[in-house]
């Protein structure tokens, strides 16, 4: 088992209020989120908390919520549920339990407080979401 899957295992052991899942899924969002911003990706020489390849906490929760309407669509609050996150602060919970095992990183302005009360995820998961047919 690798060092980070062990790390992360740690982590979820830890807090099991939140499924295995869900913190792939915010690991996931956040490369999602980087690709949408036009960051480049991290790798060993990054440095994740320089100003241009950081991710706010409000440009995470945006890019949490469109990765999980493009990855499960109207069923996203309900894999949410089953996962153990009922609110967007439980995304915040996530994220630090992640920096705080060393496997996300943060900027001194960043904090927990920032993901609580930003979106009900019932709401915000099916505002403005279409499905769209594609005709051959």
């Amino acid at each position: 088992m690798s060092s980070f899957l062990t790390k992360l295992m740690a982590v979820v052991r830890q807090d099991p209020r939140f499924a295995y899942e869900a913190y792939e899924f915010v690991f996931q969002a956040l490369e999602f989120t980087q690709k949408q911003l036009g960051h480049k990706l991290p790798d060993e020489t990054t440095d994740p908390t320089e100003a241009r390849n950081h991710v706010s906490c409000r440009q995470l929760l945006e890019g949490i919520r469109a990765f999980g309407i493009h990855e499960f669509g109207l069923m996203a609050p309900v894999v949410f549920r089953m996962w153990g996150i009922h609110q967007s602060g439980d995304f915040g919970e996530i994220v630090f339990n992640l920096i705080e095992a060393k496997l996300m990183s943060k900027t001194d302005e960043d904090s927990r407080a920032e993901f609580h009360g930003v979106f009900d995820i019932d709401e915000t998961m099916t505002q403005d979401f279409r499905i769209v047919v594609e005709e051959e």
